[in-house]
């Protein structure tokens, strides 16, 4: 299956990999930036799993690429060897109460890394698994416009 990133079971990182390819989509945003002309500072995340893992990857390593993120189903890509400086960055976590693939510690830690680096958060759980569902796009689609436009 298609991801950002290697993985070497499921929940399990090549965090070399990750790193790796982190450090490319946070390159490819400021390239683009340049070459489209747009504030990169102003960029959102939006990603579901995998894409959310890496979003969240690049929060951690790259903190200056995304002004915030809509992240569905990420779990901690890794624990950051120091905390990245999150402040004034909004972050909406949805996760499925009943996920067999994303655990409720997972989230609830990336979360308080997220806090604990400055970010403003809110972690929403839905009664569902690791699919999404309309209601939480709803409450994401209201988020952005309350904190973003």
């Amino acid at each position: 299956m298609p991801r950002f990133f290697k993985r070497l079971a499921e929940g399990v990182f090549d965090l070399e990999d990750l790193k790796f390819r982190t450090n490319e989509l946070a390159d490819f945003v400021n390239h683009a930036a340049n070459e489209y002309g747009f504030d990169s500072r102003k960029v959102i995340a939006v990603g579901y799993s995998n894409g959310a893992n890496i979003a969240a990857s690049i929060l951690l390593l790259r903190p200056t690429t995304l002004l915030g993120a809509e992240l569905f189903r990420a779990m901690l890509p890794f624990v950051p060897e120091r905390l990245p400086d999150l402040s004034g960055k909004h972050v909406f976590l949805s996760a499925g109460e009943l996920d067999q693939i994303v655990p409720r510690t997972q989230v609830e830690k990336l979360k308080e890394i997220f806090e604990n680096s400055g970010a403003k958060v809110i972690l929403s759980f839905e009664r569902s698994d690791h699919s999404l569902i309309q209601k939480e796009i709803e409450k994401v689609r209201k988020y952005v416009q309350e904190h973003f436009v």
